[in-house]
């Protein structure tokens, strides 16, 4: 869950698509980019598509509210109570 729902150019349709990113403070996004704790801005969102899809998990399943995002990751099918 996170707080603040989309902004600027993301809306609730677009939310997770391929290139479509803004940020509600782009000196802190440029600033954590600077310092390597980001490597590019936009493609958080198919890095994990991408990790879970490698995993066998679920994609995804995001739920996009005016003053939140919540995001819903799954357990793969084949495990229970975490174990294999």
């Amino acid at each position: 869950m996170s707080p603040g729902g989309a902004y600027g150019a993301v809306t609730a349709e677009n939310f997770g698509q391929p290139g479509v990113a803004d940020y509600r403070n782009p000196s802190l996004a440029e600033s954590m980019r600077v310092l390597g704790l980001v490597q590019r801005f936009g493609v958080g969102i198919d890095i994990a598509r991408a990790a879970l899809r490698r995993n066998a998990q679920p994609e995804p399943v995001f739920d996009v509210q005016p003053h939140w995002v919540r995001c819903v990751i799954r357990a793969r099918s084949d495990v229970e109570d975490g174990v294999q």
